[in-house]
């Protein structure tokens, strides 16, 4: 079962890895600051009920 995914920061486009806990239900939202340039991304994860396959995509926060 896949517990990670892979974004692009929405500031500097490098890629993140972060967690994602699958227990939180299909839609999940939050901010997570990039690992290379530190700025607030704000990321919408939606996740398949059948095949648990995720999709992620992040914003600045502003």
């Amino acid at each position: 079962m896949q517990n990670t995914a892979e974004y692009c920061c929405a500031y500097c486009g490098e890629p993140n890895v972060t967690f994602i806990d699958l227990s939180a239900g299909t839609q999940q939202s939050y901010v997570e600051d990039c690992q290379v340039c530190c700025q607030p991304n704000l990321l919408f994860i939606y996740l398949d009920e059948d095949t648990l396959d995720i999709q992620i995509h992040s914003e600045p926060e502003s």
